[in-house]
């Protein structure tokens, strides 16, 4: 047996036992024994029966009388009762009529599980069972809890991991002796058994500290051997001068801010150098990246080459090629823009890849849709992915075999450090677009309880009456019955009855691209005054007449999209 061995090398580990692993990830020995606790249980000193309180306890009891099993349809439940003073718990067991030898009247007895409160009696379902030495023993551990699917027990996923950490002397400690010496880190094994079965609540952060300072060590290394493959491949095209862009900006109708020439002029002298541009440019939200690249995708069309900009949604694609349209009749460029996304007919679709291949010096705006196999370039020199964030490292590595060795942009709006920007991005160099243009004007939040509700909505009725729109967003769909939040379409009729005199539109997910794009489409024409949506409106969607946005159950979202959905106005 070896890490790469099956998991049903494993005592106990039939065929169907095989598929509950293979639905959590698990397949080999190193998947099993790389799958780690959630959290970690420590059993608390157990509690009298008249001390016991609802919720997960240990409960301290000599049962009076022998369990008795009953039948109640298919199921056969075993019934124990415990007591002290006034005190009753009634222990309740399902298809388990060994309880009934297991458990003896007038021993003591730890029963650990769930105390709830039903028809106005305390029981406690499914409970575990322990003689006073062997929960004395475990009150010293921290017991691993593991996340679980439809059928697996805890105590299974226990049982094979415990086989399984036999093979841990088979992982070989990539670090230097050296390197863990000087960081003072664990043996790799001895990390891997310790965060399944910690002797202590210390070695567990000690096994987890050498873990987190692997894995970042191979994301660092790896990054920097991307970085120097980079650097090894030399740059395949050639630019003309750069007047053409300079031209173009002076034509622009609005003046460029300092940090988008500062970006501009970066993109330039990469393309023009010896290697391959990697370049990362990162800029908030209204910033001005996608005149940048546009800008760099007509350098690239006027020097004879094709370009392609990936967008994370349809929507934002669509909405890259009507602008890069329109700029390229207002500038007088008469450029050749393709747009191809899965929502084109089969038709559209046969058109655009005919145009991809005749036309050598194309812009390409799309979706994953560029990445499919019928989607072949024909000359591609820059590749840039929109909202980074919404992609892998892999989506973006496969626009860029499109072609050889393109020059690499990718674009991101979310708010993070440069310190972490140059880990996470440790194979592109950085462009920071740090001002907004003059006339974005300063976006004001605030936070305000549910007592307010009313008085939003008579500041959303106040906009809409100034002729301006508003957004609510909605962390669901529809009602769900694991989660307490706003969901976007009763919200959209309570909404309604609030706001009588405008027109209420939802947008999510859920409905299909025509209707999105539909509704998209008359929310930007102003035809609808209110539109209640998920965060399918986070990335891009630009409505200049819309000027406030609510946001309701705020803590549901992360501040990311906190931060992109507040780009939607202002």
């Amino acid at each position: 047996m070896n890490l790469d061995s099956s998991i049903r090398e494993l005592k106990g580990i039939g065929e169907k036992t095989e598929e509950l692993f293979h639905n959590i990830g698990v397949y080999t020995i190193r998947d099993i024994l790389l799958y780690f606790p959630r959290e970690y249980h420590q059993y608390e000193t157990p509690k009298a029966v008249s001390e016991a309180t609802l919720g997960r306890t240990a409960l301290r009891a000599r049962p009076a009388k022998k369990p008795v099993v009953r039948n109640t349809g298919n199921m056969q439940v075993t019934l124990a009762e415990v007591q002290e003073g006034s005190t009753s718990i009634s222990l309740v067991w399902f298809r388990s009529p060994y309880i009934k030898s297991l458990v003896r009247p007038g021993q003591d007895y730890i029963f650990y599980g769930e105390i709830k409160k039903k028809g106005g009696r305390m029981s406690m379902e499914q409970p575990r069972i322990y003689s006073p030495s062997q929960y004395q023993e475990l009150q010293g551990t921290l017991q691993p809890i593991y996340r679980l699917t439809a059928g697996m027990t805890n105590q299974t996923l226990k049982k094979a991991i415990q086989q399984a950490l036999a093979c841990a002397d088979l992982f070989e400690d990539l670090l230097p002796q050296g390197l863990r010496e000087q960081y003072r880190l664990m043996d790799y094994a001895k990390a891997v058994e310790e965060m399944h079965f910690p002797f202590t609540r210390e070695r567990l952060c000690e096994a987890r500290r050498r873990l987190v300072f692997e894995e970042f060590f191979w994301f660092l290394f790896r990054m920097r051997l991307s970085k120097e493959e980079c650097l090894e491949r030399e740059n395949a095209f050639s630019f003309g001068e750069r007047d053409y862009v300079e031209g173009l900006i002076s034509k622009l109708p609005y003046d460029l801010t300092r940090a988008q020439l500062r970006a501009i002029q970066e993109i330039q002298s990469d393309m023009r150098s010896h290697h391959v541009m990697q370049r990362l440019v990162q800029g908030d939200v209204g910033s001005g990246k996608t005149i940048v690249a546009f800008l760099a995708m007509a350098d690239v069309a006027h020097s004879g080459y094709q370009s392609a900009i990936m967008a994370p949604t349809e929507v934002l694609a669509r909405q890259h090629y009507e602008s890069f349209l329109e700029l390229s009749d207002r500038l007088g460029l008469g450029l050749d823009i393709i747009l191809l996304t899965g929502a084109l007919t089969a038709k559209e679709r046969r058109e655009a890849y005919g145009r991809m291949q005749s036309i050598p010096n194309a812009l390409v705006i799309g979706t994953h849709a560029l990445i499919q196999e019928k989607a072949v370039f024909n000359n591609l020199a820059l590749v840039i992915t929109d909202e980074q964030h919404r992609f892998g490292v892999k989506q973006r590595e496969n626009l860029g075999r499109k072609g050889e060795y393109p020059h690499i942009l990718v674009m991101s709006a979310t708010p993070i450090p440069r310190t972490l920007a140059l880990i996470l991005y440790g194979d592109l160099d950085i462009s920071i677009i740090d001002e907004l243009p003059a006339h974005r004007l300063p976006i004001k939040n605030c936070v305000v309880g549910i007592e307010f509700r009313k008085k939003a909505y008579a500041f959303i009725d106040a906009q809409i009456q100034k002729g301006h729109q508003a957004y609510v967003i909605c962390p669901l769909v529809e009602e769900s019955e694991h989660m307490e939040a706003e969901n976007v379409t009763q919200y959209a009729k309570a909404l309604e009855a609030e706001l009588p005199k405008w027109r209420i539109a939802t947008l999510h997910g859920k409905m299909t691209t025509e209707e999105k794009n539909r509704i998209m489409g008359e929310f930007s024409e102003g035809k609808i005054h209110v539109l209640v949506s998920t965060t399918v409106i986070e990335v891009g969607i630009n409505v200049p007449n819309a000027t406030v946005m609510m946001i309701e159950d705020a803590q549901r979202f992360g501040l990311a999209q906190l931060h992109q959905l507040r780009g939607r106005v202002g």
